[in-house]
């Protein structure tokens, strides 16, 4: 997943990405500890997903105020 991807989504999309994406992030951690986890770079995708849709939701509740000329 890529930014530009996520910039195209509405912020409730985003939401609903970014809870698939905890829940993903909780079994992956719940797998590391049982030693059921071969993959374990997968788990850096994931936080860093969960990183870009952040920032991605962060990018689009600042441009209302940027269009305001409010800082």
């Amino acid at each position: 997943m890529n930014a530009a991807e996520l910039r195209d989504k509405t912020p409730d999309q985003l939401r609903d990405t970014l809870v698939q994406l905890k829940k993903e992030a909780f079994n992956l951690r719940f797998r590391q500890a049982s030693g059921g986890l071969e993959d374990t770079a997968q788990m850096r995708r994931v936080r860093r997903d969960v990183a870009r849709v952040k920032t991605v939701l962060n990018e689009k509740a600042a441009q209302p105020a940027a269009a305001e000329g409010i800082e």
